[in-house]
């Protein structure tokens, strides 16, 4: 969903460009940049970060077992081009997005508190699923002991924050905007 949103706001953001060049519009200049920081700010706190994240521990767990992260019977109802639509072509497309487009990251502070924000909400709401339904999303966190869940909940944030400033890095190397 993170994605789609992204690139539906990358769309959107192209084709206001296209649509005010050489228009002498202030209003929509003004209006036009709004919408490309909302797309940075996407790109930089969401869709890198949680894309490069969730295929690399997807398929990292799906690999050791992938009983743990996405059970075989979900094969009859999911079709496998869907699987990796969610959890392979999600990287090679924010990575394209990266070289094609410059993107401004805000401040480290603010963008790692951001991502910060969101997984644990993102945890919050895993966490909440599962005081509703008695059920864990992911059946991995059936198998961990309560302190267990704190140590992986805490690494899966550290991890997507590593991922926010390797995010960060890479768009700064790829548009050298160090020198």
């Amino acid at each position: 969903v993170i994605q789609a949103v992204f690139f539906g706001i990358c769309v959107l953001t192209d084709l206001s460009s296209l649509l005010t060049k050489g228009n002498d519009s202030q209003e929509q200049e003004r209006q036009l940049k709004k919408l490309i920081a909302l797309r940075d700010w996407v790109m930089a706190v969401l869709a890198f970060p949680v894309g490069v994240f969730v295929v690399t521990m997807f398929w990292s767990i799906y690999i050791y077992d992938r009983e743990l992260v996405y059970p075989k019977l979900l094969d009859n109802f999911i079709p496998a081009w869907l699987n990796h639509g969610m959890h392979t072509t999600v990287l090679p497309f924010v990575l394209i997005e990266m070289r094609a487009t410059h993107h401004q990251y805000p401040s480290r502070s603010c963008g790692l508190a951001a991502v910060c924000t969101f997984a644990v909400g993102y945890i919050l709401w895993v966490c909440w699923i599962h005081h509703v339904t008695g059920v864990w999303v992911y059946p991995l966190l059936e198998h961990l002991s309560p302190g267990v869940k704190i140590i992986f909940f805490a690494a899966v944030t550290v991890i997507i924050n590593i991922f926010y400033l390797v995010g960060e890095v890479l768009n700064n190397y790829i548009w050298d905007t160090q020198k």
